[in-house]
C-alpha cells in the first residue's frame, strides 16, 4: 500500500483512538475535547511524540524503516507547519496506518504509551 495512503489511514485510527480516550477520561465539553486533543492530533504534538518515542528506543528497526518511508513520502506540504515538522508527523501517521492493519496489538501497545507521554 502506498504509504500517503498508509498515513492517511494512520491519521484516521490514530484521531478516533485519541477521542474515545479523551471521552472515556471524563471530558463532557466539546471545546474542552477538542482543545485537549490538540495535545495529541496537531503535526507539532504528533512530532514531538515520535522524537519522544526515538529517543526512547521505543520503536523496532522495522517500524523505524515504516516511519522513514511514510516521512519521505512525497505529498502536499501543510500550510499550517514547518516541512520536517509536517513529514514527521506523517512519517508517525504512516506506522499507526500499518500497524492499525497488520498488528492491532502493536497499534494498541504504541497509542497507549502515546497518550501515557501527556
Amino acid at each position: 500500500m502506498n504509504n500517503l495512503v498508509l498515513a492517511y489511514l494512520g491519521d484516521a485510527a490514530y484521531e478516533l483512538y485519541i477521542r474515545e480516550f479523551l471521552i472515556a477520561s471524563g471530558i463532557a465539553k466539546v471545546n474542552d475535547l477538542q482543545k485537549e486533543s490538540l495535545k495529541y492530533v496537531s503535526a507539532k504534538s504528533q512530532r514531538e511524540i515520535l522524537e519522544h518515542l526515538e529517543k526512547e528506543n521505543f520503536f523496532t528497526n522495522v517500524e523505524i524503516n515504516i516511519i522513514k518511508k511514510g516521512r519521505n513520502a512525497s505529498g502536499h506540504r501543510s500550510k499550517n507547519t514547518d516541512i520536517i515538522t509536517y513529514k514527521k508527523a506523517t512519517g508517525l501517521e504512516c506506522l499507526i496506518g500499518q500497524l492499525y492493519l497488520k498488528d492491532p496489538a502493536r497499534f494498541s501497545e504504541v497509542m497507549e504509551r502515546i497518550v501515557g507521554i501527556k
